[in-house]
């Protein structure tokens, strides 16, 4: 959301001949030849998007090896634990509130038009707020681990003291980074993405192999709760020695903050702060309330969510060029051609969303079996399989959420996330009262539900005059067409469903993986995308062939 690149900034981009904006086009279309090397801004954003990648990498091979070191040298419960201690102290990182993504938007505009001193107040207004916010974020840890044994009554009585502790310290390190991010959100301002990403990419190093440090030498969870602390202070620190050694030219202080900038900084996080607290509902008080309710299946409950944020990850990762580009073109393009697009790239989300979700469903237990373990792979799988299928659904229409919050519309779609949050919220706590953790799960789904419903039944209308496209069209043609590659995930339902264990062989997976990648080849793409997809590889080969000799 941050960083959107102006009319001038688009046009600088363009290769003659070109549309206004085609360059983006293109990406969305697959049309026209391979694109040339980029350069001034084309050539940033690129390079951003690859250091954006590369921290999505980092950050999948750590959820990947650090969850199956932890689940085969801790105890279930003691495991457990720790996710909630996490979760716990995550929620500080939820009052961010949108302020690093306004802070790095203002500074991007006013640092364009050479305005340093309008930069440095609206980043000192951030910081401003973030110091509130941090020290909100202190005491509701506080708060937090003093209720630890009301919150998760069936917590094993000896873990109560060093789970309060590492609450404390993990909770008030990451509200310390909290304030310490605005410093980085400077960086992300100045379209340097490579010194914010490369802190962000050690604190997850080195977050790991603290922890691996400490189980491997069998400390206890305030040892774990110590080295995360000391980890996530020193990358805090490292990000304002960063800004001062090299962008302190935008100042940083509470003395130049103005009550303007203040007013115009809390009206612009506002709304995002209303699509934030819809996510935390979303997804950050589900394993919470699994301990709440079911203590003794946090820790298979926490490994099924992993795979299901990776896929929400990758989609989000690919989906991050398509904000700037739809910020510039809604200057120059048509609704009915915005529509076009939302259209295309929805159809290509909802193929990705597939690709990538259905193996977790359809192999979920040979995958989690290979990662975790049997004795988790039995116990997650269940909630793995509706984890991903919820997650399918409500990823459905992140394309056209992208799309409407580059162009300001945030306001006119704000129903659906507000009453998804709701009835996730609502459903997940009254049927994990009924039926446990499986309730959490079905909680989910039920809100998934709800909000592409509304986002097809309201927000669509609300925001027809900036994207134009009918909502009967956008369903039939980009979203029910790709799912003819789940044809064969369906015709083996009834294998993955009730004896995933014993038939999954190496000819059956084949046959599926084929099949599957044939539908999604004729059933999913256009002709006239296939034949574009073979020409831009036959390109891409020759030239390689060429540069090789």
């Amino acid at each position: 959301m941050n960083n959107q690149p102006s009319s001038a900034e688009d046009s600088s981009r363009r290769r003659p001949g070109d549309a206004p904006g085609e360059t983006w086009v293109e990406t969305l279309t697959l049309s026209g030849t391979p694109a040339e090397e980029p350069a001034g801004i084309a050539g940033t954003l690129s390079k951003n998007i690859a250091i954006s990648l590369a921290r999505v990498l980092v950050n999948s091979l750590i959820a990947l090896v650090l969850p199956a070191y932890l689940t085969h040298h801790m105890q279930a419960n003691v495991y457990g634990a720790w996710v909630l201690i996490l979760q716990l102290g995550a929620f500080v990182s939820f009052l961010d509130l949108g302020v690093q993504t306004a802070v790095a938007k203002f500074v991007a505009e006013y640092d364009a038009k050479a305005d340093q001193a309008g930069a440095s107040r609206f980043a000192s207004a951030g910081l401003a707020i973030t110091a509130i916010t941090g020290l909100i974020g202190a005491g509701l840890t506080l708060i937090l681990a003093w209720q630890v044994p009301r919150l998760f009554h069936a917590m094993p009585v000896s873990l109560y003291r060093d789970v309060r502790i590492s609450v404390v310290l993990v909770g008030t390190s990451l509200a310390f980074g909290l304030v310490c991010s605005i410093y980085s959100a400077v960086f992300l301002g100045l379209q340097r993405y490579l010194i914010p990403t490369g802190i962000a990419i050690l604190n997850r190093l080195a977050f790991s192999i603290a922890i691996l440090a400490a189980v491997f030498l069998h400390g206890s969870l305030a040892d774990m709760g110590i080295t995360v602390a000391v980890v996530n202070i020193f990358t805090g620190l490292l990000q304002v020695g960063a800004w001062h050694r090299l962008v302190s030219r935008i100042r940083l202080s509470l003395s130049l903050v103005d009550s303007t900038s203040l007013k115009q900084m809390l009206r612009y996080c506002l709304l995002l702060a209303i699509w934030m607290v819809g996510m935390v509902c979303v997804s950050g008080l589900d394993i919470t309330i699994v301990g709440h309710y079911a203590y003794e299946q946090t820790a298979y409950y926490s490994i099924a969510t992993l795979p299901t944020n990776f896929v929400i990850v990758i989609i989000g990762s690919i989906l991050g060029p398509l904000m700037p580009a739809s910020s510039a073109l809604s200057t120059s393009r048509s609704p009915f051609e915005m529509g076009s697009i939302l259209a295309r790239a929805t159809r290509y989300s909802t193929l990705l969303l597939l690709l990538t979700g259905l193996p977790l469903i359809v192999y979920g237990f040979p995958i989690l079996r290979l990662w975790v373990g049997p004795v988790y792979a039995r116990q997650s799988l269940k909630y793995l399989q509706i984890l991903v299928f919820a997650n399918i659904l409500r990823q459905l229409c992140a394309p056209y959420a992208t799309m409407v919050a580059a162009t300001g519309k945030l306001k006119e779609a704000t129903a659906a996330p507000v009453l998804e949050a709701i009835v996730n919220l609502a459903s997940s706590v009254y049927l994990a009262s009924r039926f446990g953790a499986i309730g959490v799960a079905y909680g989910t789904l039920i809100g998934s539900l709800v909000s592409i419903s509304l986002h097809f039944a309201v927000s669509m209308r609300f925001t027809y005059n900036t994207v134009t496209i009918a909502g009967t069209r956008l369903f039939l043609t980009s979203i029910l067409r790709p799912t003819t590659v789940a044809l064969p995930s369906l015709l083996l339902f009834a294998t993955w469903h009730i004896s995933p264990q014993s038939r999954y062989g190496v000819k059956l997976f084949a046959i599926w993986l084929i099949s599957t990648i044939l539908c999604a080849w004729f059933g999913s793409l256009t002709r006239e995308e296939r034949s574009k997809l073979e020409s831009l590889a036959k390109s891409r080969l020759k030239r390689f062939a060429v540069s090789s000799t």
